[in-house]
Order: structure tokens, then C-alpha cells, then sequence
């Protein structure tokens, strides 16, 4: 019997079966490995080890106190350790959440059955608009068949509206539905809606800030088909769903959907995949398609279904438009026109949003008499001036220290703040207008969840003034009463060396633009740049993401981008710098590409430095994915099969960032 377990080696295991026992695959056992027991699951039964009987360990027993893992949840399990470049046994055992990869008996509170899956209960909470029915049915059709489809919505156009239509005609049939979220900030608002549009089915949700109780019952529920909707972030594709018959990504464009640590897998592909597997429809939802899902449609891989305007009655999309830095003065960061058009809302009792993605009070603490800035001793960065609690904080490896009272290397005692963090934004509207409600909300002011759930209900309610926001604030929230979003420091990210920056920002600032307006009263967006004239803000204005996206694509194909090629990173981290670099040059040594495929020379991350580690990376491209693939096969087995000391190193398949 062959048994997957979570260790740091690219091989299955082998194990005797005792008599009297019956193991299948799927099933979770508890096997000896050296000296430690451990819990595997059973990746193939009766097949001839080349071990001879008597050398083989015994399996120990067969938990029975969780379902069966399925042969599709298997297949899923091979295709992303295989794409991914992970161990098959750390990708099966690590997709289980913590407590079912214990040795140890679940917990009673998990083990608790709930009630088995009734009839759909849906309660509409909005009549659909022609638009929405139109979507609804033209997706409704697809159902038992495997069929991606691009929803791509404007903000305000009710794709939510359009799942829960879905949703409850999946439920009528008796299946379940897996719903993605990119983050955990989202799950409150949509589950909320869930409910009360779902009151008497079962929801399981999943994120990795649940308990490991509530996961552990939630991943229960859902192996066991008692929760015909399970929502969640990235984590939750990985659970076994036996009766699946719709997935939806919401915000599908969405960074987070990429797993940063162990197996690095997209978990918006990773869905794709799984409908295939399933036979069912696959949902991107998103105002701002990524440019691989925009390819896809292009290349007629996914249908496009479009929600062109908002749904609410009366509401319009809002009036966009630039600030010309050039032109303007500024005061303390915010030009007239920005500042006029926030006192405009205080008189109307309605509310402003200011965007700044940067979170801290000031990311510079320097001194002008030397050119001293404080940085970080563990990442090539700087310390983050945080000026509530009086701190300097690494945003990379989460050092911090207290703000010094005097230069370290001439010791003048009038150090300045540079640039501008959330703090500050908000300390200069608190004196511009006194008698305001300013709230913040970022990371910081955000750490506890039950905290940043009681805040957004009492902005939807009215509690607040102005919002100071990063791009936390971006993403699904819905605030009637907003109005007016100004955009500060849009142009950081235009001078990016990564090319995906234009892309994001385009996706930030449409998504923060669209919190404003989305009742009856037409929002107004103001953007701060010094580059009015760029096409990024152009297309911006013009409300024409179709443009921008096909003349980004145009550049990734000039530049050989991906999606024109498949890509790679191999990257290492050792204590210097030279350490990295060489084993990295040794790995390409060793490993002979063919023609088909391109290695890069190793070079030092943007961010060199970060938690002490020293790190470097070689970037890999082919134009055939099976070629890149077969390469960085051979490549991870060679790597895995010597270890290198004092080393550490991870394939990215797709990455996504490069500092």
C-alpha cells in the first residue's frame, strides 16, 4: 500500500497491511516513519512494492472519523502537486486542514453531525434586472457541464445578485456550490448575504483565521456533502465536495488568490481545474478581469458574459477625472480641488473616501543634515514610521523599534517624516476639518477581524464621515452613503520594474473608484497624478477596460510576457548572498534546458534582503507549457535529491511577484 506523507521528499511510502484490515484510497492512516507516528492517506492499495514484505512497516489504523478522501479530490490533489512542483505527499496531507493531519482524535465538537441537505430556500433579496436574468439563465443552461465563464461586471452591477440566482438553482437540484473570496474581510458581507438569502441551508465557511475547531467542523461538513454552500478564501478549493456542481471566484483578478508560501498554487486555476474534474460551470467574477482570464476569452478558451451597468435604480457609474499635480498646488498631500470636494459632502451629510495605499504614517524617517533614513537591519528596506504608538515597523519581516531621538550618524535631533502613510492622511483631515468623523482602516487599525466587521457596518449605516483606506477598502464593500473617492499618490506604481504594475493599478483604482455612487446620488472620483495624459488614467476616465486590457496584452506579446510564454522563478535564500547565487547557477548547470526553453542568468531580488535571508532568484520561460514543464520536472527532482546546506530554495510555477 502506498501512503502519502507531509515530508520534505518527492516519493510516496510504502507500508504492509495488516490482516484483517482494509484500507482504500482516500482513507487517512496513522504509519511509523523513523521513530514518530504520523497520519498519511492512502494513495494506492494493492499494487506490488519493490520492499520486500518482510522490510515493510505495518500501517498502524484507518481513521474512520472523517469521509473518505474521493478519487476526484485525489486527482485534483496529483494534477497541482505535478503542475506545482510539490511533493504529492506534502500537497495531499498539507490541503487537510491542521487537526485532521494530527495523530491525534478529532475533536467532539467537529465530529458533530449536522443536518442532512434539504430542498433550496432561497429568499430573493432583489428582484434580478433584465441584464442579470439574461446572465443567470445563459449560465443556468451550462449546468452539468464543464464551461468557464468570465463575468465581467462593472462595480455595482449585482454579480452577487447573479450567483445567489445560480446558487439556489443548484440547490433545487441537490448539489453543492463552492464559492471563493480573495479575502478574509469579504466573508462577513457575502455570508451575511448568503444567509439571509439561503436561512435554512446549511454554509460552511472557511479562511485561515478560523479556529482550528470551526475549520476542522467546516471541512467536515463539506467532505460529508451537509453543507451545500461552502464559502471561503484560497484554502477552501482544496476541500472535498462530493456533490459540486457550480464554482464561483468572485474577484477572480485578485492577487491573493496566489498561494505565497509551501505549495504555491493559484487557487483561480486550481478552481478551473476542479470544474473540469466536477463537469460543472466555473465563475470568474470580476469589474477588472486578469489579463490571463481577458486572454483566455480572447483566444475563445472562456465565454465572456458582460453586466454592463449598475444595478440599483437611477445609480450611474461615476463621474472620473485627474488632478493635474503639474498644475495644481497641494497642501499637505491633497490638492484644492480634492479638499472642496470633500468639504462639498460634509455639507451634504454624505461621505468621502480617501485612498492612499500606503499604510503607517510616514514610509521614510530621515534626517536632512546627513541624508540618514531608517531602514530595516534584516530586509534591504525601510522602517515604516508609525506615529500612533510611536514605532518604526519593517512592512517585510515585521521588525520594529522605537523612533530615535537623534540622528545615529550626526546626531541632530530633527528628524522628518517623508511621504505620506494613512496616519498622516488622516491627521491632516482631522485638522482640516475638525469636526468630522474620520475613520481609518488598513492593516494596521484592522487586526482583529470581529473589530474590522463592526467597523464596516457602521460605515453602511452612516457612522462616519470620511474613510482614509488602502486597498482593504477596494474590494466588494458596498457603502450606500458614499460619494465622493479621492486617489492619492496614483502614480507609484507606474514606476514599478514589475510588468504586471499597470495592470494592478488599473484593477485598484477601479475597484476603489467603484465604492462611490452606487445608489441614486452619482459619485465623483478625483486621481492625483502628475501623468494625466498616461493611457493607464485615459482609459480610466473613459470607463474602457477592454482598450487597456488589449493594448496590454499588446505589450506582453512585444516584450514575450506572459501569457504569450509560460513562466517560471527557482528562487534561493542563504545567509550571503553569493551562497544563493551560486547554488542557483549550479542548478542551472545541472539541468540542461532544451531549446524550447529559456533560463535566465540568477540575479539578486528586488528586495534583497528580507528576515536576515539574503535571496536571489533565475527566471524560467518557454513558449510550449509542456516543454516548461517536463524542464522544471527534471529540474525539482535533481533538486530535491541533493539537498543543498544552508540553502533554501522553492519552485514558482505562474509567479505573480518578483521583489
Amino acid at each position: 500500500m502506498r501512503v502519502a506523507l507531509d515530508v520534505p521528499l518527492p516519493r510516496l511510502f510504502d507500508y504492509a497491511v495488516p490482516s484483517g484490515m482494509q484500507p482504500a484510497s482516500g482513507d487517512r492512516v496513522t504509519v511509523q516513519l523513523g521513530r514518530r507516528n504520523h497520519t498519511g492517506v492512502v494513495i494506492e492499495a494493492d499494487i506490488a512494492s519493490d520492499v520486500a514484505l518482510a522490510r515493510l512497516k505495518s500501517i498502524i489504523d484507518v481513521r474512520s472519523d472523517a469521509p473518505r478522501l474521493p478519487a476526484d479530490w485525489l486527482e485534483l490533489m496529483r494534477f497541482l502537486s505535478t503542475y506545482y512542483q510539490r511533493p504529492l505527499g506534502e500537497t495531499v496531507v498539507a490541503a487537510l486542514p491542521p487537526r485532521l493531519r494530527s495523530v491525534k482524535p478529532l475533536p467532539r465538537k467537529a465530529l458533530a453531525l449536522g443536518d442532512e441537505p434539504g430542498a433550496s430556500d432561497f429568499v430573493p433579496l432583489h428582484e434580478l434586472t433584465t441584464e442579470q436574468a439574461r446572465v443567470a439563465e445563459a449560465i443556468a443552461a451550462k449546468l452539468g457541464t464543464f464551461a468557464p465563464v468570465l463575468l465581467h461586471g462593472v462595480t455595482g452591477s449585482g454579480k452577487t445578485e447573479v450567483y445567489l440566482q445560480l446558487i439556489a438553482c443548484v440547490l433545487a437540484r441537490g448539489a453543492q456550490v463552492l464559492v471563493l473570496v480573495p479575502e478574509i474581510s469579504l466573508t462577513p458581507q457575502l455570508e451575511a448575504r448568503f444567509r439571509e438569502a439561503f436561512p435554512r441551508t446549511r454554509l460552511a465557511l472557511m479562511h485561515s483565521a478560523l479556529e482550528d475547531v470551526a475549520r476542522t467542523g467546516a471541512w467536515l461538513a463539506a467532505a460529508r456533502g451537509e453543507a451545500s454552500i461552502v464559502l471561503g478564501t484560497r484554502l477552501a478549493v482544496l476541500a472535498p465536495l462530493p456533490r459540486l456542481a457550480l464554482i464561483v471566484v468572485d474577484e477572480e483578478h485578485d492577487g491573493s488568490f496566489k498561494q505565497q508560501e509551501g505549495l504555491r498554487y493559484s487557487a483561480r486555476d486550481a478552481a478551473v481545474y476542479r470544474a473540469k474534474l466536477a463537469g460543472c460551470p466555473v465563475i470568474l467574477g470580476s469589474a477588472t478581469p486578469s489579463l490571463e482570464s481577458w486572454y483566455n476569452f480572447r483566444q475563445g478558451r472562456y465565454e465572456r458574459l458582460e453586466l454592463p451597468h449598475r444595478a440599483a435604480p437611477g445609480a450611474e457609474m461615476p463621474i472620473m477625472r485627474t488632478i493635474d499635480l503639474r498644475e495644481q498646488p497641494r497642501d499637505d498631500g491633497f490638492a484644492p480641488p480634492v479638499l472642496a470636494a470633500i468639504a462639498a459632502r460634509l455639507e451634504r451629510g454624505e461621505q468621502s473616501l480617501v485612498f492612499i495605499n500606503r499604510r503607517g504614517y510616514a514610509p521614510v524617517l530621515t534626517c536632512e543634515a546627513c541624508g540618514w533614513c531608517a531602514a530595516c537591519g534584516r530586509c534591504t528596506a525601510h522602517l515604516v514610521l508609525h506615529a500612533t504608538d510611536r514605532r518604526l515597523r519593517c512592512h517585510h519581516c515585521g521588525a520594529e523599534e522605537g523612533i530615535p531621538r537623534s540622528c545615529p550618524t550626526c546626531g541632530n535631533v530633527d528628524l522628518k517624516p517623508m511621504g505620506r502613510g494613512t496616519q498622516r492622511v488622516e491627521e491632516t483631515l482631522a485638522a482640516r476639518f475638525p469636526g468630522a468623523r474620520i475613520v481609518r482602516i488598513d492593516r494596521d487599525s484592522a487586526r482583529r477581524r470581529a473589530e474590522l466587521v463592526r467597523t464596516l457596518e457602521g460605515l453602511r449605516r452612516g457612522e462616519g464621515d470620511i474613510l482614509v483606506g488602502t486597498q482593504l477598502l477596494a474590494k466588494g464593500h458596498d457603502f450606500p452613503h458614499l460619494t465622493f473617492v479621492g486617489v492619492l499618490n496614483a502614480d507609484a506604481a507606474l514606476l514599478s520594474t514589475d510588468y504586471r504594475s499597470a495592470e494592478r493599478l488599473f484593477a485598484v483604482l477601479a475597484q476603489v473608484s467603484g465604492r462611490a455612487g452606487r445608489r441614486r446620488e452619482r459619485g465623483e472620483v478625483m486621481i492625483q497624478t502628475r501623468y494625466p495624459e498616461h493611457p493607464l488614467f485615459q482609459a480610466l476616465v473613459r470607463d474602457d477596460f477592454a482598450r487597456f486590457a488589449d493594448s496590454q496584452l499588446d505589450e506582453r506579446r512585444s516584450a514575450g510576457f506572459p501569457p504569450y510564454v509560460y513562466e517560471a522563478a527557482l528562487r534561493a535564500e542563504a545567509t550571503e548572498l553569493a551562497r544563493a547565487i551560486a547554488f542557483l547557477r549550479a542548478a542551472r548547470a545541472r539541468v540542461a534546458p532544451p531549446d524550447t526553453v529559456r533560463v535566465f542568468d540568477p540575479v539578486p531580488n528586488v528586495i534583497t534582503r528580507r528576515a536576515g535571508w539574503e535571496r536571489a532568484q533565475l527566471v524560467i520561460q518557454s513558449g510550449s507549457r509542456p516543454a516548461l514543464q517536463e524542464y522544471l520536472g527534471r529540474l525539482s527532482a535533481v533538486l530535491f535529491d541533493a539537498p543543498a546546506r544552508g540553502v533554501r530554495w522553492h519552485l514558482d510555477v505562474d509567479p505573480i511577484e518578483f521583489d
